[in-house]
C-alpha cells in the first residue's frame, strides 16, 4: 500500500470558482487564504483545520496520515 504523502492541493473558491494549486505547509495549518481572482479571504468551514481541508482537492498532510489537525500540533508543542 503506498503511503505518500500529497503536498500540492488544487483550492477552489467557492465565491468565483477560480481554481490554483498551491503548495500546503507541512508544519502548521493554513487558516486563511485570498483568491488571486475575486480577492475572498477564505477561512476554513466548521470542523475543518485549514483551507486545503475546506476547499482544496487534497487534505491537509496530517490528515491524510490520519491524524487530527489539532492532536498533530499538541505532539509538536503548537497549539
Amino acid at each position: 500500500m503506498d503511503n505518500k504523502i500529497i503536498l500540492e492541493s488544487t483550492i477552489t473558491c467557492p465565491e468565483c470558482s477560480h481554481s490554483k494549486t498551491e503548495s500546503m505547509p507541512t508544519n502548521a495549518c493554513q487558516w486563511f487564504y485570498e483568491c488571486e481572482r475575486c480577492r475572498t479571504l477564505l477561512k476554513p468551514l466548521p470542523g475543518d483545520c485549514c483551507v486545503y481541508c475546506s476547499y482544496g482537492t487534497v487534505p491537509y498532510p496530517p490528515i491524510q496520515e490520519g491524524a487530527s489537525c489539532c492532536s498533530a500540533h499538541s505532539a509538536n508543542g503548537l497549539q
